[in-house]
């Protein structure tokens, strides 16, 4: 028994310190020996050129749910971007707003900056859900590469042809870009995004970048799935289920998307345990992920996202375990106390804001408390207590249903 308990807590603890410190290693070394190529992106300037012509048509979709705060800035923004526009459109799918997203979305149109690019605006009339969304009109979407954009997030004027450009490769089936938050907040979630931006540039190295960023990301058209109508991670399963027939989903870092929409600590804790109820949910349906037919996918798709679902039942068996070997041996009290102590800080760092000044403080309860999202989220799950679409607080606003 004693030897058993040893091998589960040496076990689990390696593949913690793996997940969190071994995997980024591994990759910023293989990445370093193998650079993503430097983009050839042209510049273009808003002046139309013979080489337009050979450009794909992109069509941009925007579904929304009560964004009368942001509906304006997202149009003005696409009405911005750099790309012909004989090949590019932007659709607008109102979800059932209850307030003056689809009246404010009709003005903004309006404006002179607007007026040489193709807006479509779609007001239905009932909230169905995002997925129920992208599963009625992707398919109906002609263009040659769909971008689906969040209404909250503004991306980079030259956003469409960096993508073009990545998709000159018959390959390519998923274009990704880099996620960055406007406000300053919540300086934990803007080190996990910076951190998480790097990932997936280096994980591009290897095999395919591991899901994308409802804020912005690209797919070849022609190549979606309707999507089951309970998934939660609609911006998970899309691309991963495009990798899995054998396309490639690659990481643009010159290609941005800008957050405008803070999230509170509160806000951000139910968010963190509905993407982790949907980082059960897609592991398990995308399990032949794992399997060594897709190479680098495949170690990627573990070493990430699969060991970050089994991390918190990591975490308690090495805790357990140790509480249970503490008379074997120092060593055991030792890692008892360390699991404790951080724990604790954790703990503090939530009852007691203040303590979060010291950077490693922020840095451990941002962990901690994303591996208890990690562990509740997916118990949900497990237990059919997660509900197909998610309770929204916006930044102003209260309670409101979100697809």
């Amino acid at each position: 028994m004693e030897f058993a308990l040893i091998t589960i807590f040496l076990l689990c603890a390696f593949l913690i310190v793996y997940h969190h410190v071994g995997y980024p290693i591994l990759l910023r070394w293989w990445a370093a020996r193998h650079p993503v190529p430097s983009s050839a992106c042209r510049v273009r300037s808003y002046q139309p050129q013979r080489s337009d012509r050979i450009l794909p048509s992109v069509t941009i979709i925007v579904p929304a749910f009560n964004e009368a705060r942001w509906i304006a800035d997202k149009i003005l923004n696409c009405a911005s971007l750099d790309y012909p526009r004989s090949k590019m459109k932007v659709l607008i799918v109102s979800d059932g707003s209850t307030d003056t997203t689809v009246q404010i979305a009709e003005a903004a149109i309006q404006q002179a900056a607007c007026s040489d690019t193709h807006f479509d605006i779609i007001n239905n009339i009932d909230n169905k859900g995002k997925v129920a969304i992208l599963n009625q009109y992707l398919p109906t979407i002609s263009t040659d590469i769909i971008c689906i954009s969040d209404v909250s997030s503004l991306i980079s004027v030259d956003a469409l042809l960096v993508a073009a450009e990545r998709f000159a490769d018959p390959k390519v089936g998923v274009v990704n870009g880099t996620y960055q938050l406007l406000g300053k907040e919540n300086s934990g979630e803007h080190a996990y995004w910076k951190y998480q931006n790097q990932i997936k540039l280096q994980e591009s190295t290897i095999g395919s970048t591991i899901g994308s960023h409802g804020a912005l990301y690209f797919v070849r058209s022609g190549l979606f799935e309707p999507l089951p109508a309970n998934v939660i991670n609609d911006d998970f399963m899309i691309p991963m289920r495009i990798v899995r027939k054998g396309y490639v989903a690659v990481y643009a870092p010159n290609m941005n998307a800008v957050e405008l929409e803070a999230t509170a600590p509160k806000q951000d804790f139910q968010r963190r345990l509905r993407i982790s109820a949907g980082n059960m949910q897609q592991t398990l349906a995308l399990a032949g992920l794992f399997s060594p037919q897709y190479g680098g996918t495949a170690f990627t798709f573990f070493s990430g996202k699969g060991l970050r679902v089994l991390t918190p039942y990591l975490m308690l068996n090495c805790l357990i375990t140790s509480a249970l070997l503490v008379n074997t041996s120092a060593w055991f009290g030792l890692a008892l106390g360390a699991q404790l102590f951080v724990y604790g800080i954790a703990i503090l760092g939530v009852i007691v804001p203040g303590t979060q000044t010291f950077k490693i403080n922020r840095l451990i309860t941002y962990l901690v408390v994303g591996h208890t999202a990690n562990l509740i989220g997916g118990l949900r799950y497990l237990f059919g207590l997660e509900r197909g679409r998610w309770v929204r607080i916006s930044y102003q606003e209260k309670h409101h249903e979100k697809s």
